[in-house]
């Protein structure tokens, strides 16, 4: 299975995991809201059943006080009540749900209210019309006989209790069944969120420790390329991403493999032949000399002055190509030598330099006193320091010059200077004075195999060293290259 696929099943169960959370939670929200509403609604009808309860016995306390005291404002009362009930018993009709036994249990509330209403409370309230005082008191009478007497009231205050008692019972069970449904949501809510975090950590470790073991193998492989062992192998049996990427970098170490057994056979090849084309070259040349020396000998009087130019100008052709060669195949051994670390006197080193460099008039060389001891190759930095001060005095130009060797300490490393006030050169010419066979004067004008700085540059490049260039026409060269401590 592709790495992609395992990802997208695992985030994609996640997800649901927490959906089915989600969805939980959602639903006990609903039945929280539901039972609020029913709470309310249940309080509404309990609350307005004790207010009816509460004016069917204050009307019949009324009627009884009527009786006995006949106070017309008590009929007022009473009427004003018996509107309010109406009132209420039309709310609690709609607010209870229909088919519901409760309201079964108000209908017959509302029907004895009504009977208790017409059989008692009406005929009283009827007294304030009557004028016959016999009447009335006679339905007095009948009418005090039948309050004492009568059981509407008591059946009204039984249908009462049991509409409020059962309206509680109603309560107390949406209550349970909530507090119930509340901790099957907080089971299973845990449980999903529990499950979700112990599966995706182990998708996350089996995931980390799938890809971190294969990639820790391509990175030992890599490292083996980096150290020139080329013959290397990932051995991946899986048919993923990172399959594929193993697959390519067995590829690639092949390949490697290939083009640098073919780079170093190459390599021996050029170097074979730089011998002995070196060799093959340098022996003509070597005669050519000697007939001209010979010649020279020989006829140097009976010569007339040209010829004997253009004689002299063969010997530095010859010099020249002779130089050359040697310049290409000191070129050509850059990094190939193995020279071990030894214990330098840079000052030392640049004084013997000097001294074997053929001086010019009136150029004198200056070494700093700062010159540092330093643990490293003796030789590429003798070819360094040779190539860079030889120039300095080679390409002078001034009768009275001088040339300044001198050094700054770094953290990781050494910088030296070599610095002229020759001749100088425009900037847009700094790159190129450091490429091989590349020189700013005719070379039939000056000697020059334009091989010098190109050897500096790719000793300091062979090491990972810097090299830089200061200079502006008329105001000579600075000369400045790193070379690391360790």
């Amino acid at each position: 299975m592709k790495i992609s696929t395992l990802i997208f099943i695992s985030i994609f169960f996640i997800l649901l995991m927490f959906s089915i959370t989600t969805y939980v939670n959602y639903k006990q929200s609903e039945e929280v809201r539901s039972n609020a509403e029913f709470l309310s609604q249940s309080g509404n009808i309990v609350r307005q059943s004790n207010q009816l309860q509460r004016n069917i016995l204050y009307m019949e306390r009324g009627l009884k006080r009527y009786v006995s005291i006949r106070e017309n404002y008590l009929l007022q009362t009473i009427d004003t009540t018996s509107l309010e009930n109406n009132s209420l018993l039309n709310e609690l009709l709609s607010i209870i749900p229909g088919n519901s036994d409760q309201l079964k249990r108000l209908t017959e509330i509302k029907n004895l209210y009504n009977q208790w209403f017409e059989e008692f409370a009406r005929p009283i309230m009827k007294i304030k019309a009557a004028k016959d005082s016999v009447k009335q008191n006679f339905s007095i009478l009948h009418i005090e006989n039948s309050l004492i007497e009568d059981s509407l009231n008591h059946l009204l205050q039984q249908a009462f209790r049991e509409l409020v008692n059962v309206e509680y019972a109603n309560r107390l069970q949406r209550r349970t069944i909530l507090e119930r449904s509340e901790q099957q949501t907080k089971l299973v809510s845990i449980s999903l969120t529990g499950l979700s975090i112990i599966v995706g950590f182990v998708i996350a470790m089996f995931l980390a420790r799938h890809i971190s073991k294969r990639i820790s193998k391509m990175v030992n492989m890599a490292n083996n390329i980096a150290e020139s062992n080329y013959n290397v192998q990932v051995k991946d049996k899986s048919n993923d991403e990172l399959s594929e990427l193993s697959r390519s970098l067995n590829h690639m170490s092949e390949m490697l493999e290939e083009n640098i057994t073919l780079l170093k056979r190459k390599n021996l090849e050029l170097d074979q032949f730089a011998h002995i084309v070196s060799h093959d070259l340098k022996a003509p040349l070597r005669g050519i000399d000697n007939v001209i020396s010979w010649i020279e000998e020989d006829y140097l009087n009976e010569m007339p002055p040209k010829l004997q130019e253009y004689l002299q100008l063969i010997k530095g052709r010859v010099l020249r190509l002779e130089n050359l060669i040697q310049g290409i195949l000191s070129f050509a051994r850059i990094g190939k030598d193995l020279n071990e670390n030894e214990e330098i006197n840079t000052s030392d080193l640049v004084r013997e330099i000097v001294e074997n460099i053929p001086e010019k008039d009136g150029i004198s060389v200056v070494i700093g006193n700062n010159m540092p001891v330093i643990h490293s190759e003796k030789i590429p930095l003798s070819q360094v320091f040779a190539n860079l001060i030889s120039n300095a005095i080679k390409y002078h130009d001034k009768s009275k010059g001088e040339v300044k060797i001198y050094s700054k300490e770094n953290t990781a490393y050494y910088e030296f200077f070599v610095e002229d006030n020759g001749p100088g050169v425009d900037k847009k010419y700094h790159d190129k004075i450091l490429i091989i066979f590349q020189t700013l004067q005719e070379r039939d004008s000056f000697e020059s195999t334009g091989v010098g700085l190109a050897i500096v540059k790719k000793i300091l490049d062979d090491r990972k060293e810097q090299i830089k260039i200061v200079s502006e026409p008329g105001k000579g060269f600075v000369f400045s290259f790193t070379w690391s401590k360790i």
